[in-house]
């Protein structure tokens, strides 16, 4: 395999996993947008979140990535049903 083919294949791969992560994120937006309410499989976990990796505003700010702290309590990750209550901190309401 050529240096270029080698470089064609590093370059699809990065691709595919941009466009992946990218409809993720589109679709994790979508359901956050207004209330979680369009997607009955998903539910806000409040608490739990690293700083910056929040999935929706908070009380004190109004997008995504905006937690200043881990663990802020009004910050929310959208997981699927059930699984809040069985992590650690794991909050179905803000403080």
């Amino acid at each position: 395999m050529s240096k270029r083919e080698k470089i064609a294949k590093i370059a699809a791969h990065i691709f595919l996993g941009l466009s992946v992560a990218g409809a993720c994120d589109a679709t994790l937006a979508a359901s956050a947008v207004g209330n979680s309410s369009s997607d009955s499989s998903l539910e806000k976990c409040y608490g739990i979140a690293k700083a910056g990796m929040n999935d929706c505003g908070t009380a004190t700010s109004s997008c995504a990535s905006s937690a200043t702290q881990d663990s802020q309590t009004d910050a929310f990750l959208l997981l699927p049903k059930g699984l809040c209550q069985r992590i650690v901190g794991g909050k179905l309401a803000a403080k």
